[in-house]
């Protein structure tokens, strides 16, 4: 059975065609990590500290609010681990 022979392929023949283009970066910054985890334990914090003060702290005046604000973190956190790389 004869063989085929295999395609030349063409030779670069300017400086443009000889240089690769350089790589994007995939990925998010290197503080995105750290303030994602961080609001999450923040949030987590804020209402364990509302539970075991007998709904007295972190702030008095919001009284159940404080929930809302320590789910809020948590959430926030959350929804940025949708955009992590």
């Amino acid at each position: 059975m004869p063989e085929s022979k295999g395609r030349k392929k063409p030779q670069p023949t300017t400086p443009e065609q000889t240089t690769r283009p350089k790589a994007v970066k995939v990925g998010n910054p290197s503080w995105f990590v750290p303030v994602m985890l961080g609001l999450m334990i923040i949030g987590l914090l804020w209402v364990v500290v509302f539970y075991v003060t007998s709904q007295q702290y972190p702030v008095p005046s919001l009284g159940r609010w404080n929930l809302g604000v320590g789910f809020a973190f948590m959430l926030t956190g959350f929804m940025m681990t949708t955009r992590w790389r």
